[in-house]
């Protein structure tokens, strides 16, 4: 099937401007990119005066490992026709003895509730994925986070040698499967308890068979800077390729350090070492309420959680320590989704109204909501200031990601809205940078990321994933009272089969 995208102003993802000309495809593959005088019997003609025409965008971090099974439409909707899962820590694989061990540390994320999904190992998952994900393709990392609870269980201690040797053995195993890279949480437990040595070591495994190492890191508030440094030092200790995850300074007394993180990964290039970073264009981010606690209290799974605050002296202790350690306001803490019906009016709300209401301190409410949920429990979190995401966004070393991921509730406005957004709102009317530099930043530059040589650019021989946008209308209007908003002006998305 040949298909000509005639008249528009084409954007080929290098970052040059654009060129008014026709893209020709043929069978899937880009043909020609120019004035096309000739073609097939039978071309398709997509009239894109007026409109760009970019190569598919390219999602290099979310959480939809299960979604793009179920074919959702919340990214192809936006524009993009790559999706990056099993970020953070947490994929949905391997499973090992510990199969609901690993659901239940993935599913705080994943959204997979009463669903006893099970991938043993990358290749069961990636043979799901060409079976049944339709509408986009997927490239998948390992989750340490989930091979360690696969092989080990919800265990935080160093594992032995023969432990690791075995956890190295699985990850090359998943690698050499298909999977993209490896991606650690350590924020997470049980990454959280994972020393330089283990890291090294897998890392290690990851540079041989050539894959992206990325990492949420341990801190990216008040041990920023000591968290890059370990990373650094991971990335040339090992040699991998290393990609930052989310990269901001989270919380107020904590932004004057984002400027000597990105000092960090410069001199880190200058060093030879492949070091680059990632972030959504929102000031607000998202994850799991037990991230307040620290990850000492999730040692053993949500049961043995539970236990712990439930013991009044050890909640004391949990409840001291998390306020401790807590680099934003209780009044930048939102609940985005909650398990139970009894609980859903909160909703929205922030800690600090949650906390008057119920009449305790806010840190207290948000104990007894993680109680009350059994764990389940997300929030939308006021981290960054403007002028910090203008300096990430815009930085050359950034590609720009959704970190999407699905609750049973009000999700984050970047799951529905992230791509549009950055075409809309911060290049047109922010004018933060042109348009074809957005467009670099997410489809040729998170592709050299991943190592994908077959797409990100339009150049004949590349696969045909395309998409056209009106760039006077594009915009993503999901916002955090309203997220579940469609984009417009994606006038359509194709992705080669």
């Amino acid at each position: 099937m040949a298909m000509l995208f005639a008249g528009g102003l084409v954007y080929d993802g290098t970052g040059a401007p654009p060129v008014r000309a026709d893209v020709l495809t043929v069978d899937g593959r880009i043909a020609e990119v120019d004035t096309v005088a000739t073609y097939p019997e039978g071309t398709k003609r997509v009239d894109c005066a007026g409109l760009a025409v970019a190569p598919g965008f390219i999602d290099l971090h979310s959480h939809s490992d299960l979604q793009v099974l179920e074919n959702r439409r919340e990214k192809p909707l936006q524009g993009v026709t790559t999706e990056v899962v099993g970020n953070c820590g947490f994929s949905p694989y391997p499973c090992g003895d510990h199969e609901a061990d690993v659901r239940e540390f993935a599913n705080s994320i994943f959204r997979g509730g009463a669903r006893a999904w099970r991938y043993g190992s990358a290749r069961e998952y990636l043979d799901a994925v060409a079976r049944q994900a339709e509408l986009i393709a997927v490239e998948s990392l390992v989750g340490h986070g989930s091979l360690r609870v696969a092989l080990f269980g919800n265990r935080q201690d160093e594992l032995t040698a023969a432990e690791l040797d075995a956890l190295g053995a699985c990850l090359d195993d998943a690698l050499a499967s298909g999977a993209a890279g490896f991606s650690t949480g350590l924020m997470y437990a049980p990454g959280s308890c994972a020393p330089f040595s283990e890291l090294a070591r897998l890392c290690g495994t990851v540079t041989r068979r050539g894959k992206l190492y990325a990492t949420h890191m341990r801190s990216y508030s008040f041990q920023l800077l000591e968290a890059i440094d370990e990373q650094v030092n991971l990335a040339f200790a090992s040699g991998c390729r290393l990609q930052v995850s989310h990269l901001q300074a989270v919380g107020h007394l904590n932004w004057d350090k984002q400027a000597r993180a990105l000092d960090k990964l410069e001199e880190a290039r200058r060093m030879g070492i492949d070091a680059e970073f990632d972030i959504y264009p929102y000031q607000a981010g998202s994850t799991v309420l037990t991230q307040l606690l620290p990850q000492s209290a999730l040692d053993g799974g949500t049961a043995a959680m539970l236990g712990r605050l439930r013991n009044p002296d050890e909640r004391r202790a949990i409840a001291r320590e998390a306020v401790a350690g807590m680099a934003q306001r209780f009044s930048d803490v939102f609940i985005a989704s909650v398990a139970t019906e009894a609980n859903q009016t909160v909703v929205g709300q922030h800690l600090e109204t949650i906390g008057a209401a119920r009449g305790v301190d806010p840190i207290e409410a948000a104990i007894d909501l993680i109680i009350e949920e059994q764990g389940l429990v997300n929030m939308i979190s006021f981290n960054q200031s403007e002028e910090n995401l203008r300096a990430l966004l815009t930085h050359p070393l950034c590609s720009v990601i959704s970190d999407g991921f699905y609750v049973n509730g009000r999700p984050h406005p970047r799951l529905h809205g992230t791509f549009p957004f950055l075409l809309g709102e911060i290049v047109r009317e922010r004018k933060w940078m042109p348009l074809e530099v957005a467009i670099h930043k997410i489809t040729a530059k998170p592709a050299a990321r991943l190592g994908l040589t077959d797409r990100g650019y339009l150049r004949p021989g590349l696969r045909a994933d395309i998409t056209v946008f009106d760039p006077a209308r594009v915009a993503g209007p999901a916002s955090y009272e309203n997220p579940e908003q469609d984009p417009v002006g994606i006038v359509g998305v194709w992705r080669a089969s």
